[in-house]
């Protein structure tokens, strides 16, 4: 498992977070988006290479909502395997996040 992060021009962070991402993750997650020296205006999270997600991923990610701004944030979660994809579905995130 490992998690990272880049600042891209324009204000934009993505985290990309490979392997299992759970609760063994949360300290790294938070990291990610805490420890970026700009203050970003949006946020990827690329689950390209995630495999798995479980119920504290999806409170880490209501986490970073909450960092981000609440309502007024701007998140897109990008690359979800079909099974990631699923979870966040029926967790109704499509609501609360873009999920592309």
């Amino acid at each position: 498992m490992a998690i990272w992060s880049t600042a891209a021009s324009g204000g934009e962070l993505t985290i990309k977070i490979q392997g299992r991402f759970d609760f063994s993750a949360h300290q790294e997650f938070r990291d990610a988006y805490e420890k970026v020296k700009d203050d970003p205006k949006t946020y990827v999270v690329d689950m390209k290479e995630t495999t798995y997600l479980d119920s504290s991923a999806l409170g880490m990610l209501l986490l970073l909502r909450d960092h981000a701004g609440g309502d007024n944030s701007q998140i897109e979660i990008v690359n979800c395997n079909p099974d990631v994809k699923k979870i966040l579905t029926i967790s109704n995130f499509e609501q609360l996040f873009t999920i592309r």
